[in-house]
């Protein structure tokens, strides 16, 4: 029934007797999508809702279900772009990632000289998790500001130690006798893994939050994690009742598996636009605006960053590298040149062979980073054109940044870069 009929309908109905209009009740339809709500206020001023048309196909209704149970409300508006794939990828990481940690649990029994069915790898695998997994985990702690920094590159590393933790575990059947050794070593890889998945993950889930919903992102991705990691056990369970059977199988099954999983890790992070200014970052910003006078936006840039080797200086941007010390980076006898160069900023820059070290103060921002790196930028590029003294040359492209820092820095936050904080992840800063 059409809209317009159902208001008709309502005038048409009209009761014997007037009454008061104050106790009629307030209620009102809205069709959205092929689905016709009636909505109420009760007496005691809830507001209640029922369906009264769903003209949706039964596929429709089953695809909108999931995704208002697995996917963010207000989907895809309410986040960022790369979500769908990011959570694609996600889904397959966990369910390769469930299947194999029952195979090599299973391998694990076995070379402790069980013979256990499939169905108890998977209830014996949480309890193999402690012991030398809580010395990874100390040890991984530790490194919470690098984390920081590069969440995508340490996500990658988590999923990368977790496969050579199972690794050791589905090969310990080969040698029996090193036991103890091979499962230690295992869940030691494992207890990194698990820290640096986890201090990775609320970095990467605040890139896709869009209007202020974290939380609801937060709850969908752990469900559809729930959802394939339970998936992926029933995977396992069927393999090692199966094709993984024999030591052979087990190897060349965990061998796919493996690969699957780091490379649905890797395309994840592909896709997660991260808008915070970290060294590689600030780099490819600055070398973007150089070549094309324009700032790329956290989603144009994120295929442009290298995943497992972010450290490496970027020729375009100046080779700059960031956090050695003060002493280390600068010569003694240079130190006070470079102060009363840059008396008004929070960095000093000092030219090397190869590369050219960017020393900041300990309560630098992202934009006094991104200063620095112009600066850098720019003295590099006069240097193959002029054989000025270092001093001179630096001076030059200070004042050149000072020209195009403004209009540069409008357009950095103007497409979504947090300018307020600068992650180096090394925590190696100075004060005067």
């Amino acid at each position: 029934m059409q809209f317009l009929e159902k208001v008709k309908l309502i005038k048409k109905e009209e009761p014997a007797m007037a009454k008061n209009p104050e106790d009629l009740p307030v209620y009102w339809f809205e069709n959205s999508d092929s689905v016709s709500h009636r909505f109420q206020f009760e007496s005691d001023g809830h507001l209640s809702m029922k369906v009264v048309d769903d003209a949706r196909p039964v596929p429709q209704k089953v695809v909108e279900s999931f995704l208002n149970k697995f996917f963010p409300s207000g989907y895809p508006y309410s986040v960022n772009e790369g979500y769908l794939r990011y959570t694609q990828f996600r889904a397959l990481q966990h369910l390769s990632s469930a299947a194999l940690s029952v195979l090599s649990t299973q391998s694990l029994l076995f070379a402790a000289g069980l013979r256990p069915t499939p169905a108890q790898a998977t209830v014996v695998s949480w309890i193999l998790k402690d012991g030398m997994q809580h010395v990874g985990k100390l040890i991984c702690s530790n490194l919470g500001a690098r984390m920081d920094s590069e969440p995508k590159r340490w996500r990658v590393l988590a999923d990368v130690l977790y496969d050579i933790g199972t690794g050791l575990e589905l090969v310990s059947p080969l040698c029996p006798h090193l036991f103890l050794e091979m499962a230690g070593l295992g869940n030691f890889a494992k207890g990194m893994a698990t820290v640096a998945a986890r201090a990775t993950r609320l970095p990467i889930y605040s890139s896709f939050a869009k209007e202020g919903n974290l939380s609801d992102i937060f709850a969908k991705g752990e469900a559809i994690s729930t959802l394939f990691n339970v998936a992926g056990i029933g995977v396992g369970i069927q393999l090692a009742s199966t094709i993984c059977s024999s030591m052979e199988g087990k190897l060349v099954v965990g061998s796919i598996l493996s690969v699957v999983h780091v490379y649905s890790v890797v395309e994840q992070m592909r896709g997660v636009p991260i808008n915070t200014l970290n060294p590689q970052r600030t780099a490819l910003i600055v070398a973007n605006f150089l070549k094309t006078g324009k700032v790329p936006s956290p989603a144009d840039l994120r295929y442009q960053e290298n995943l497992m080797f972010p450290e490496r200086p970027i020729q375009d941007a100046g080779n700059v590298k960031v956090g050695r010390s003060l002493h280390k980076a600068v010569k003694p006898s240079e130190v006070q040149k470079l102060k009363q160069l840059f008396v008004e900023e929070k960095f000093l820059l000092s030219h090397g062979k190869s590369w050219t070290d960017m020393v900041l103060e300990h309560d630098a921002t992202g934009e006094d980073a991104l200063r620095g790196w112009l600066v850098a930028a720019y003295s590099k590029s006069m240097k193959k054109i002029f054989n000025d003294p270092d001093d001179i040359i630096l001076q030059d492209a200070y004042d050149r940044m000072n020209d195009v820092f403004s209009p540069f820095l409008s357009q950095v936050q103007a497409k979504g870069w947090y300018t307020d904080r600068f992650l180096d992840g090394t925590g190696t800063r100075f004060a005067w």
